[in-house]
């Protein structure tokens, strides 16, 4: 499961959390019986460590926060979005590597 690093967004704790972070924010919309969620979570938890201030990393549990998973049009798991200012502004599906993660931050500015 996800390390102290990572937090658990929900819908009660989407608008604190993401849409006025100060920093840029990884959402990680995965669920529990994914196979590739489950690969991708010790690369979002190495990132979240390493960054930790500079960046937040969430995890959304699609089965859990559905509104927020409809609200960003998620179709296949795992779907990463990435945050600046509140503001959706990157989107990719499936598994990356933490160097891959590491340019799409940023490419954030």
């Amino acid at each position: 499961m996800a390390s102290e690093a990572v937090l658990t967004i929900t819908e009660a704790n989407f608008e604190t959390e993401v849409t006025q972070s100060t920093v840029p924010v990884i959402l990680d919309f995965w669920a529990e019986w994914c196979g590739p969620c489950r690969m991708l979570g010790p690369i979002l938890d190495d990132l979240a460590k390493e960054q930790g201030g500079k960046v937040k990393v969430g995890k959304v549990n699609v089965d859990e926060a559905q509104k927020l998973a409809a609200q960003f049009n998620v179709r296949s798991i795992p779907m990463l979005v990435f945050f600046k200012d509140g503001v959706a502004k990157d989107t990719v599906v499936g598994v990356q590597s933490k160097d891959a993660l590491t340019k799409r931050l940023a490419a954030l500015g």
